[in-house]
């Protein structure tokens, strides 16, 4: 038997509310109905970057840093700042990335002169509307320096109707599931409690295989 040789499969947003209806017993009737369902795709978007990393959503960034400068405006879409380092001589043959602490806001309200000039060894993310980061000690002019970083970024916004989702494709079913739930919770009350568990299992399935997978040594402590 032959198969297709695709595989491409994703769902628009179109569909994935046809979908979600259809798990609540429902049909979309009105433009109504598909206008909450797209409201509440977004609202399952800002939960999901309350329950942890998507890999998907993780990108490397680069912040150019000033002369005496410590604070700087971090792209309106950072969630947060997962590790960064201070790239010097970036581009030239003696180029280097040196490690960089995060500090609590604790800790940077209490250093005493922030803008001390050197090479920066902290970092502050202050996570507001408008996220802000800020350096210690401020840069000084002896070279050019970069803040390179993993920085976790908001999920795009569902939008036109005609779109496919900003998600990779093993979440699918957790996001058809979850919109599910969802509407349930507006159209379909007398389905929520098992649209809510099939959710949560398909979720807990997807976090599960959405990790890092890398090589770990275990060495024997021979000293005692």
């Amino acid at each position: 038997m032959a198969t297709s040789g695709t595989a491409t499969f994703n769902l628009d947003i179109d569909d994935l509310i046809a979908e979600a209806f259809e798990r609540c017993g429902l049909e979309t009737r009105t433009g109504y109905d598909i206008l909450t369902a797209r409201r509440s795709l977004n609202l399952l978007f800002a939960d999901w970057a309350n329950r942890g990393l998507n890999l998907w959503t993780i990108e490397q960034r680069q912040t150019t840093m000033v002369v005496g400068q410590a604070e700087y405006t971090l792209p309106s879409d950072t969630v947060n700042v997962l590790s960064g380092v201070i790239r010097t001589n970036s581009g030239q043959s003696t180029q280097q990335d040196i490690s960089i602490d995060r500090i609590s806001r604790a800790e940077y309200l209490n250093l005493p002169d922030k803008y001390t000039q050197s090479r920066p060894a902290q970092y502050y993310v202050e996570r507001t509307i408008s996220p802000k980061l800020y350096v210690y000690p401020a840069p000084d002019e002896s070279q050019s320096y970069l803040f390179r970083y993993y920085a976790i970024r908001r999920i795009e916004d569902a939008g036109a109707f005609t779109n496919t989702t900003d998600i990779v494709f093993r979440f699918l079913p957790c996001l058809a599931a979850g919109l599910a739930y969802y509407i349930g919770l507006k159209k379909a009350p007398d389905r929520v409690v098992m649209l809510k568990q099939f959710y949560e299992e398909e979720f807990q399935r997807a976090a599960q295989e959405d990790r890092d997978i890398a090589s770990v040594y275990l060495v024997p402590d021979m000293g005692n």
